[in-house]
């Protein structure tokens, strides 16, 4: 499997709407107005969303999620909210509660890239006293990728994503309206978000990579797997860049991935269009394998969360078989994956929305951050490169919070 080189300045996004002519600052605005704890943030590359305050919660029952999501909508816009929308987080683990809730209230910008004001420098990460620990220690993350490669060689499974955390507590109370800001200008063409996923507990980060995009009949999905470490040199850089894009190893993994979101999505479409090759997207950390994958679908009923349900989780995430990989995660990981590698996004009462794969990421708690890297595991993986590759992972978090690894 190869691909030619093609290196565009931003991830590839869902299908993005034409900037509408409003004042230099509208989203800015919104970035600056997001409170801790009250609020909810999403920024994509088609708007930037804020929602204040909580109108209703999404209760945690054995009815499927869509049906619950739908019923509070539909119950919101009965009672007089004239566009209702869902937003918050879905964690890894398909039975754990859902943090999703409908705003009080939701202001709307343009993206966070069509606001001219993004470009203008915010202040730097104040320094602090970190105190850190990595959880595994990077000794036994690699054995454990080193096991699971042990297993995938004699046939077991195929694929599994394998993460560890990174823990941060800080000497002085954490500016998470800050952190938000910094993120968004590292990269605001991503996917930035800040919701609520508990009390005095937020989830906070800037992922690379859309789950699925539904807006009327119309779906986008865009998976990545596949990845390496930018470098500040240049030629380095698109040599990195190139080495990718003919990776075996890489390729792998990343047709898996792609195979796997076709045949969620193909039941749900009159026709779906997946490119034969991948193309290579970049965030200000690393380099990803990308396939934007559109399609239409046959019934215009299934809503955007329907379709994120069945993707998810992806083997970009998790691995494949699914359920192999979920029990492999289970033995590797010793903490729980709460929010990371679900996903976060919003939903309206006419099904639209975009659910972003929730991963450079952090759990902020009081003074303390918890931060989440992972890195898919084959059978051509190598300890050494896998364990490298959460670290660059690391580093898009770190730089927004002035601590280093």
């Amino acid at each position: 499997m190869s691909a030619s080189l093609r290196v565009p300045t931003a991830p590839d996004r869902a299908v993005p709407l034409p900037a509408p002519h409003v004042s230099p600052g509208a989203a800015t605005a919104l970035l600056d107005a997001y409170r801790p704890g009250s609020d909810r943030f999403l920024a994509s590359a088609r708007h930037t969303l804020l929602g204040t305050g909580t109108s209703a919660e999404v209760p945690d029952d054995s009815r499927p999620l869509g049906v619950r999501v739908r019923e509070v909508l539909e119950t919101r816009r009965r009672a007089g909210d004239p566009a209702p929308i869902v937003m918050g987080a879905l964690p890894f683990a398909p039975d754990a509660p859902p943090s999703l809730a409908v705003p009080r209230s939701v202001r709307r910008a343009p993206a966070l890239c069509d606001d001219p004001l993004i470009a203008i420098p915010g202040p730097s990460a104040e320094p602090g006293t970190w105190q850190t620990r990595e959880v595994p220690e990077p000794g036994a993350y690699a054995a454990a990728v080193s096991s699971a490669v042990r297993r995938m060689r004699a046939g077991e499974f195929d694929k599994v994503v394998l993460a560890r955390t990174l823990e941060l507590t800080s000497s002085r109370d954490l500016d998470l309206a800050a952190m938000l800001r910094r993120l968004a200008q590292h990269d605001p063409k991503g996917y930035t978000f800040a919701v609520p996923t508990g009390p005095d507990r937020t989830l906070i980060g800037a992922s690379p990579e859309l789950l699925v995009a539904r807006r009327a009949s119309r779906l986008t999905a865009n998976p990545l797997a596949g990845s390496a470490p930018r470098s500040n040199d240049l030629a380095e850089d698109v040599r990195r860049a190139a080495a990718l894009l003919e990776s075996p190893k890489d390729l792998h993994e990343h047709a898996v991935v792609v195979d796997a979101v076709r045949e969620s999505l193909a039941p749900f479409c009159v026709s779906l269009d997946v490119p034969a090759h991948p193309t290579l997207v970049r965030t200000a950390a690393m380099w990803h394998l990308s396939t934007t994958v559109t399609g239409t679908l046959a019934d215009p009923g299934v809503s955007s969360l329907d379709l994120a349900a069945s993707l998810h989780p992806t083997p970009a995430v998790c691995g494949t078989p699914t359920d192999v990989a979920r029990a492999v995660i289970a033995e590797s990981e010793p903490f729980d994956r709460g929010a990371y590698t679900g996903m976060v996004g919003w939903q309206d009462a006419d099904g639209d929305g975009e659910w972003v794969v929730t991963i450079r990421c952090a759990e902020a708690e009081g003074r303390s951050l918890r931060l989440f890297a992972g890195a898919g595991v084959v059978a051509a993986s190598s300890p050494e490169a896998e364990t490298a590759e959460t670290g660059a992972k690391f580093r898009t978090f770190l730089s927004a919070v002035g601590a280093a690894l």
